[in-house]
């Protein structure tokens, strides 16, 4: 595109959700135990309640809003999206229990259905052989958003614990401006397909999608690999002031140097790779550097190792854009939406599980009657099912596959 304002602009909105996560997550367990009362523990258990109810919406959802957005464009879905986030943040500023917080939850998981609406904005404007590179595009800002929603998160949780959400509140309101000025739609009446209901939905778009050689086994990689990665955003802001007694400013700076190397690493390195190795390795390279940091960080007990091995658990985020180029490439134009949407249902139902799965564990043990004291048994978890996902890879590579 001549004009790469559409292009900045869905970026900037994949910022501002990321933004709008890392802003609160370091005063989650503060803000819960303020509302709710209890432990530390505890605290965590409701966390990981929030983050799923928010998972759920956007399985049940992300098929609907990516149907909807091949039928009416991409333009109107982001933009009514943007306009919701922008009030649902408004009402978890000011909610005063725990359960009007799981109301907001479940409105921003509606709304922020929409990144598959932005994936296929992307996969619409690029061109096959660059569609790993633009989607690594969509990894960096969201690395974006984590450098600058930790810090900033944290700075502001010195204003209490409300501030962070009248900031993401105003940045979704000035994105929808600069949205509503620059947008165009890049859905034409070539690729327009029409919206129906028994497709608009995960079983449905499943169903219509499976058809497509290999899709299944990329998805199962996928909702592996998700389920795995959300060990960090599920269990961080506990598992350091657990293991480490860091507060929400330190939370804030070692999430900003995780998003600073998600960005380097989705932005820049990932094309190094992906012309020296092609797809196919540079997804196993993903799967094995995250299989090492998982291992790492379960048994550390250095807060200074944990700070060195915190830029390199990016390294792992390379398999995601390019799983997702692979299955891009597998699905038509009229589809991708669709496809999007489907992926989003799928990395939802691993976060749906992940949270409870994840604080769960760490609750199990930390909690004084629980099955012993090891902290970083969640990064443990997941070091095994990265394991899981080199079988699964290697076993089902076809040709296609090793680009």
């Amino acid at each position: 595109m001549t004009n790469r304002l559409p292009l900045i602009f869905v970026l900037v909105t994949l910022v501002i959700d990321a933004m709008g996560v890392g802003l609160i997550l370091p005063v989650m367990p503060d803000l819960i135990r303020e509302m709710n009362g209890g432990g530390l523990g505890e605290a965590a258990l409701w966390g990981g309640l929030l983050s799923t109810s928010f998972a759920v919406m956007q399985f049940v959802f992300g098929p609907t809003v990516g149907s909807l957005s091949d039928r009416f464009g991409r333009r109107p879905v982001l933009l009514i999206s943007l306009a919701v986030i922008a009030a649902d943040y408004v009402i978890m500023a000011v909610v005063g229990t725990i359960w009007w917080l799981l109301v907001g939850r479940i409105i921003g998981g509606i709304a922020a259905s929409t990144h598959s609406t932005a994936s296929a904005f992307v996969a619409d404007i690029s061109r096959p052989e660059d569609k790993a590179k633009n989607f690594g595009l969509v990894g960096a800002a969201f690395g974006i958003g984590f450098v600058l929603g930790p810090v900033i998160g944290g700075m502001l949780a010195g204003f209490g614990t409300r501030a962070p959400f009248w900031a993401a509140a105003g940045l979704a309101a000035l994105n929808f401006a600069f949205g509503f000025i620059v947008m165009p739609e890049t859905v034409t009446d070539r690729i327009r397909r029409p919206f129906a209901w028994r497709r608009a939905n995960p079983l449905g778009a499943f169903r219509a999608l499976s058809k497509l050689p290999g899709l299944t086994r990329f998805l199962v990689l996928d909702f592996i690999y998700e389920f795995s990665f959300f060990v960090y955003p599920a269990i961080w802001a506990y598992y350091t002031q657990e293991r480490f007694g860091w507060g929400p400013g330190m939370v804030g700076v070692t999430l900003a140097m995780f998003g600073v190397s998600v960005a380097f690493v989705q932005g820049y390195l990932i094309r190094v790779f992906l012309t020296r190795w092609g797809e196919g390795r540079v997804v196993l390279f993903g799967f094995v550097a995250s299989a090492v940091v998982f291992f790492g960080l379960g048994i550390v007990t250095s807060p200074v190792l944990a700070l060195m091995m915190t830029p390199f658990a990016a390294l792992g985020g390379v398999a995601t854009p390019a799983l997702q180029s692979m299955m891009s490439r597998l699905a038509d134009d009229n589809q991708q939406g669709e496809l999007q949407g489907l992926l989003a249902s799928f990395r939802a139902v691993a976060t749906i599980f992940a949270p409870i799965t994840m604080t769960a564990i760490f609750a199990a043990f930390t909690l004084p009657n629980g099955l012993g004291y090891m902290p970083g048994a969640p990064f443990l978890l997941s070091m095994l099912l990265m394991g899981v996902c080199l079988v699964v890879f290697l076993r089902g590579r076809t040709p296609a596959v090793r680009s």
